[in-house]
């Protein structure tokens, strides 16, 4: 049996790279990026002034001038005056800087009367305050922005800024997501005491939302070989990755695994060494496409697909890996059987500044409701049974790169 980490190696090594599509900037939030960004030019691009108040020249305050005649204004965006001698420009925030001058006096220390803009006998300015020098922030044709970065509101501003009205991004994929069993019945719709409601399938899909693949459908197939062989072969057809919950374990009605392969889905693994989740099952399809076929309890449905498929589709998409992250364990936690052990925490912080993960055991794998107000989940070593508090351990946080 698999450890975590040769499962997890095992998904990456067999994902495909996804295609590209150029999108407009503002469309990208949430994608891949593909391509390099770099600096249309100089940031800023000129002298930049960062106070409102007059422009003058220095050397003319060290000589002993404190009133200067007020030429004219410059607002940001209009274009640059030249200072002449002995005077002064009103200046605005954001404005390039006048030819000749190079001191701002911010308004706050002026006295302005009769067009004569007077500095106070005990202030004295120093040369370039309150100025932004042209470059200072970066270079023209620097290197902003590599292949694999994760799109958010920061990397749009600078993609604007270089002057890209357009980039190059990894496509979303096509993710149909499969719910299995003959007992999972729809919120909305009739149900009897022997049934339970059907809530794997969306959260799946929820959590792919979030991370920016859009692009799913969610179906449910009953426990009967036959039809399930029928609808899957068609998901798998129209799918770029496929992601089944239930139907992988030992039972007699789980057929996942032997319908999978009678319809030439290569097995890569089945059964990880962890808890919960043991039952996961990976493969991939006649045409290259990954299919997850996850264990049906709910909390394990959704750790698998936070520790195996969003690394993987993050993988797929040309993403740069997240970084490992850690926690101290706020509390005790014993552990008997040599598996992995996935934790659900809630997060928090001491005067110390050190992340604190509190344990939320859950009653069983079934037990969705404890996944309440949790961050993520910590990863316990299979060959550990007594995990003290203040240990620090592997965190997952159930937003992939989330920091």
């Amino acid at each position: 049996m698999l450890t975590t980490a040769e499962a997890l190696s095992a998904v990456l090594s067999e994902m495909p790279l996804f295609d590209t599509e150029t999108l407009a900037v503002p469309a990208t939030a949430n994608r891949i990026l593909r391509q390099n960004v770099r600096a249309e030019r100089d940031q800023p691009p000129f002298d930049r002034v960062m106070m409102d108040g007059i422009a003058i020249a220095y050397a003319e305050f060290r000589a002993g001038r404190r009133r200067f005649p007020i030429q004219g204004v410059q607002a940001a965006g209009d274009r640059v005056q030249s200072l002449r001698a002995g005077a002064c420009i009103e200046i605005m925030t954001g404005a390039a800087l006048p030819s000749g001058a190079d001191c701002i006096v911010p308004v706050e220390r002026l006295t302005i009367a009769a067009g004569v803009a007077e500095l106070p006998a005990d202030y004295a300015p120093e040369a370039r305050q309150f100025i932004h020098a042209q470059g200072s922030d970066y270079a023209r044709d620097a290197l902003m922005l590599r292949p694999g970065t994760s799109i958010m509101a920061n990397e749009i501003a600078v993609m604007l800024t270089c002057g890209n009205a357009e980039v190059e991004v990894s496509r979303i994929p096509s993710i149909r997501v499969i719910s299995t069993g003959n007992e999972l019945v729809a919120a909305g719709r009739p149900i009897e005491p022997h049934q339970i409601r059907m809530s794997n399938g969306p959260a799946i899909i929820a959590m792919l939302e979030q991370h920016g693949f859009s692009n799913c459908m969610h179906a449910h197939i009953v426990d009967d070989p036959a039809l399930l062989e029928a609808e899957l072969e068609q998901q798998i057809r129209n799918a770029d990755v496929l992601i089944l919950s239930g139907g992988v374990s030992m039972g007699k009605a789980d057929f996942i695994p032997e319908v999978l392969k009678t319809l030439g889905v290569r097995l890569v693994f089945h059964k990880v060494s962890q808890r919960p989740g043991k039952p996961m099952w990976f493969g991939i399809g006649p045409d290259g496409q990954p299919v997850f076929a996850l264990p049906g309890n709910p909390v394990s449905t959704l750790v698998c697909c936070r520790h195996y498929v969003m690394p993987a589709l993050f993988r797929a998409s040309g993403a740069i890996d997240s970084a490992p992250q850690f926690t101290a364990l706020a509390g005790e936690i014993r552990f008997e059987p040599k598996l992995t052990n996935f934790v659900p925490v809630k997060l928090a912080s001491n005067a110390a500044g050190q992340v604190l993960a509190i344990p939320v055991l859950t009653n069983t794998s079934g037990d969705f409701a404890s996944l309440l107000g949790t961050h993520g989940y910590v990863e316990l070593a299979r060959d550990e049974s007594l995990f003290a508090t203040g240990k620090t351990v592997p965190l997952h946080r159930w937003r992939y790169q989330d920091g």
